[in-house]
């Protein structure tokens, strides 16, 4: 279908085969790269958890896999993969308002595939780096239809963004159109320490010690896991009650505190084991961290991004959990005094589970929200995203906050 109606025009023409089978009384089911990157990965991407989702909020009473299961090499995972997903959507379904109108035509899945990009509306933010920040690259961004570009303060580096920016600004100038730009700070990173010689295996059901490094010697090593000495993740180990859940490697891992020793010191079970490698992130979905939003290289990277010339359009704050982690931002221009017509809009990066419940707060303080699913998948859970990208994008339209969705849009 997606081949002769054009994969554009398929997810309408969903909607409208669904529903019209439905009312005769058929038993539906949806097909086709419902988890295509299971055939070479263990897990799904945000995007088609979203998409087995939204067929079970159209209606359909069952979800096929094709090659994930005859031919790939997770079959059994792609199976609990779907089974997860669609459990979860049923459970929200009577919260999910119908999209279409009780006078709809099937027929109209085959109205022609709007082509005048002039007409739309949605915005296209494109992320720079290696592979499109060339000075021949970016009018042809600009050209394909990126009307923002991101600049992740993660890579900040090598004067890169200092070449960059002004290349924006021409070409959009040269080529008549209006073109944006989004700073985004990095955040505090929390990640585990170096390894003392090869991974570590972490089996299920084994105690490990979990803590601080005490000295450039505590590495990784059998039996215990450490985390360098900074002031965010001092804050984390320090947040961590007994019963806390630590997810390591995009939760590819995972213990749950037994004991807490001291404030820099745990003991934790391995609930989901796995090889730990060195510097692999750690999330704790649990737990408000107890650190400032902006770190040093935050504040620095703010600056910057505050005196660039134009002004920069937007200012990504990552990991927001309450209002007062924007208002860290605000302080900043009010300190260099920046004048209100020149501030970029605050954006904040929903990642952490608190945010929803500190939602309102945040929003006060922000003239755009991102959802950012890809920490968000990992301390809400993948299956939990789709629902909560709609609560929020509702949410923030309602303030009138300008609203961007990220992370494993297109990934394939």
């Amino acid at each position: 279908l997606g081949v002769e109606l054009e994969v554009e025009r398929v997810p309408f023409a969903q909607k409208l085969l669904i529903k019209k089978a439905k009312e005769a009384g058929l038993f539906v089911i949806t097909a086709t790269q419902m988890v295509e990157s299971m055939i070479e990965n263990p897990v799904p991407t945000r995007a088609e958890v979203a998409d087995l989702q939204n067929a079970v909020w159209d209606g359909t009473d069952a979800v096929m896999l094709s090659g994930e299961a005859a031919s790939g090499k997770y079959p059994l995972e792609s199976v609990r993969a779907e089974a997860a997903a669609v459990l979860e959507a049923e459970s929200v379904k009577d919260l999910i308002m119908p999209r279409l109108f009780d006078d709809y035509s099937v027929s109209e899945a085959l109205k022609p595939r709007e082509m005048d990009d002039s007409k739309r509306r949605t915005k296209v933010v494109a992320s720079l780096g290696p592979a499109s920040w060339s000075e021949e690259m970016i009018p042809k961004m600009i050209a394909a239809g990126t009307d923002i570009f991101r600049l992740n303060c993660s890579h900040r580096r090598g004067g890169d963004f200092e070449r960059v920016y002004p290349l924006i600004r021409k070409y959009a100038a040269e080529m008549g159109k209006k073109v944006e730009c989004l700073g985004d700070l990095q955040g505090p990173k929390f990640r585990v320490g170096e390894l003392a010689g090869d991974p570590v295996m972490l089996t299920n059901g084994e105690i490990f010690e979990f803590g601080i490094c005490k000295d450039d010697s505590d590495t990784i090593r059998p039996g215990r896991i450490t985390m360098k000495p900074t002031i965010e993740q001092n804050a984390l180990v320090k947040g961590c009650q007994v019963g806390t859940t630590l997810l390591i490697e995009d939760g590819l891992m995972e213990v749950k505190v037994t004991e807490k020793l001291s404030d820099t010191e745990l003991k934790v079970e391995i609930v989901r084991g796995g090889k730990l490698k060195a510097r692999k992130g750690v999330n704790v979905p649990d737990i408000e961290i107890a650190c400032a939003a902006l770190t040093e290289k935050d504040i620095e990277d703010a600056e910057y991004l505050l005196q660039l010339e134009p002004p920069i359009e937007y200012i990504c704050v990552s990991f927001a959990q309450k209002a007062q982690d924007l208002q860290e931002l605000i302080d900043i221009m009010d300190r260099l005094n920046i004048p209100s017509d020149r501030r970029p809009k605050i954006c904040p990066k929903i990642e952490k589970p608190q945010a929803l419940t500190n939602i309102d707060g945040i929003i006060a303080k922000s003239e755009a929200l991102m959802v950012a699913r890809g920490d968000l998948g990992v301390e809400l859970g993948v299956n939990r995203v789709p629902f909560a990208q709609k609560l929020l994008i509702t949410k923030a339209k309602e303030a009138g906050l300008f609203v961007i969705t990220a992370t494993q849009m297109v990934e394939s």
